[in-house]
């Protein structure tokens, strides 16, 4: 504690030097032109040099100080600033108001007590703003995040009604049309195409059936059944040659090792489908060379699913990103396909993840495997 001379020395230079003091440190500061509490800031730092004077003769409290932090945390917040810039402020106007205590020239006892005094008033400020700030900010994000996940979520009732009407619409003209072709194959057994009209016309028909389970909250289950994935994976393939052929892919398919799986069929052939398609699009983008690889691997707890294709890099930030509702990067893209890929997956009990380099892209299915199995 300074003895009573000293202090008053101190508080007489400090108080004749203020408008000089302040107006270096604002001088100094980072401060944006858009800053809303622009104005504020200069009476922030009088108050701030006012509570100074306050800690030579202690008659401020703490909670004075707590109080004036937390306004300011606020008004930084609202500002938008970056919460480095402050601290920076803060200890410009720290190392200015130190330079002249060293100018008032006390003795070095007194003014090293002060300076002690003064760092632990600042370190307490910058403690309690920035506190304030982080909690206002994390409450602020919370209300963000719970927005957009309320939004996405009005979306999707949106999307099941619009698909559940979709569906009912094209599913009877559908069904009309799936019947006759039925009486024709009836009627002229030996007549070319209708085989192949038939395996359209179903395959149409999962198509739409794949699409309501995006308005859903759980999976349509027929029930679980024991799945050779090198048959599915030769239907896959078959129901991929056009798309395959006419944009010149080479489709390698890993079935080294038979694999059954005991799963839901329907919907894992819809995200391996869903993948397989998604990889064609991309590699449309490459110029030649364009490859397509399919491949499983199995150990006592999951089958890993890897669907990888030497098309245009995903960027790192955007690998997760892509499983989230609409979002896409195609112009014509509704992205949900992903999205419901993703929630297959977690329904029954895996995982679903991307990951892509300069030469692959790749995405990953970690399906576990049931005990029934």
């Amino acid at each position: 504690m300074l003895i009573n001379d000293q202090q008053n020395k101190l508080m007489l230079f400090l108080t004749e030097h203020q408008s000089t003091f302040i107006n270096e440190w604002i001088e100094l500061s980072v401060i944006e032109n858009n800053d809303p509490h622009k104005e504020e800031i200069r009476k922030n730092a009088v108050t701030m040099y006012g509570l100074l004077i306050k800690a030579l003769s202690s008659t401020y409290s703490e909670a004075e100080l707590q109080e004036f932090a937390y306004k300011v945390g606020k008004e930084r917040l609202e500002a938008g600033i970056n919460i480095g810039d402050f601290i920076y402020n803060v200890n410009t106007g720290r190392s200015i108001l130190i330079k002249y205590c060293f100018q008032a020239k006390l003795p070095s006892q007194e003014l090293e007590s002060f300076v002690n005094n003064l760092n632990s008033l600042f370190d307490t400020f910058c403690y309690h703003s920035v506190k304030r700030y982080t909690q206002l900010k994390n409450r602020e994000l919370h209300t963000k995040t719970k927005y957009i996940n309320e939004n996405h979520m009005d979306k999707l009732a949106i999307l099941g009604q619009i698909s559940s009407s979709f569906v009912h619409e094209f599913r009877n003209p559908l069904t009309a049309i799936i019947g006759f072709n039925k009486i024709l194959r009836d009627e002229y057994p030996d007549l070319k195409y209708l085989d192949i009209i038939q395996h359209e016309l179903n395959e149409l028909n999962f198509r739409i059936t794949q699409f309501l389970h995006t308005s859903k909250t759980e999976i349509v289950k027929k029930g679980k059944e024991n799945v050779a994935i090198d048959l599915l994976f030769d239907n896959l393939k078959q129901l991929c040659y056009a798309s395959t052929v006419d944009n010149k892919i080479n489709l390698t398919i890993d079935k080294a090792v038979p694999l059954f799986l005991y799963t839901y069929k329907d919907e894992l052939k819809q995200v391996l489908l869903n993948l397989i398609m998604n990889s064609i699009d991309a590699l449309k983008q490459m110029p030649t060379k364009r490859e397509l690889r399919i491949s499983t691997t199995k150990d006592a707890k999951e089958v890993i699913f890897v669907i990888s294709n030497n098309g245009p890099m995903i960027e790192e930030e955007n690998t997760k990103t892509i499983f989230e509702p609409f979002y896409t990067t195609k112009e014509l893209g509704t992205g949900i396909g992903l999205f419901v890929c993703k929630q297959i997956i977690e329904k029954i009990g895996g995982t679903i993840y991307c990951k892509s380099d300069e030469n692959w892209t790749s995405f990953f299915i970690h399906h576990p495997i049931s005990a029934w199995e």
